[in-house]
């Protein structure tokens, strides 16, 4: 058996490296490929043991309570979150360094009357506690907007603490 730096790091990660890919399968989830900035931005920065991860718009295009229904907007967030889960993984290597989910704010596009942005962004939210459990509860912001870059429905930020290393 081989001895030496990096040996135990290389087999730890040969053994849990792949935890959250293998939870995203058995929950029949699927990480799109990673969206590039639209602008003059990146889409993480980390500071310390926290990951800034940069706002991203969902695919889906209307206000939610007008051309968008609720289920239509929190499977947008669903989508959204996913996708920004694409950018960590191939900013950090692996979504295994996530230790907990800090913080999440969502933008709901919404139609006059609309005031169930909560339930919106519970997509979102739904989806990283089925991920991470307990430490994917974060604490959040749900706020309704007039209008989003592109005509998006939904755009969501995170901030994630992460381990200081995987071994």
């Amino acid at each position: 058996m081989a001895h030496g730096p990096g040996v135990y790091k290389d087999r730890y990660e040969d053994l849990h490296v792949d935890t959250i890919d293998r939870r995203l399968a058995e929950l029949g989830l699927t990480l799109p490929p990673p969206k590039r900035p639209v602008a003059d931005y990146v889409g993480c920065k980390q500071s310390g043991q926290q990951l800034f991860v940069s706002a991203l718009v969902s695919e889906t295009r209307g206000a939610a309570g007008a051309e968008v229904s609720v289920d239509q907007a929190a499977a947008a967030a669903e989508a959204t979150v996913l996708a920004l889960l694409a950018i960590v993984r191939e900013h950090l290597g692996t979504l295994d360094r996530i230790a907990a989910v800090d913080k999440m704010t969502g933008f709901v596009r919404s139609g006059p009357a609309f005031t169930s942005q909560p339930a919106v962004v519970d997509g979102a939210s739904r989806v990283l506690i089925a991920i991470f459990g307990e430490a994917g509860r974060h604490a959040r912001t749900a706020t309704g907007v007039a209008q989003l870059p592109y005509g998006a429905t939904v755009q969501l930020e995170m901030i994630l603490r992460l381990h200081d290393r995987i071994a």
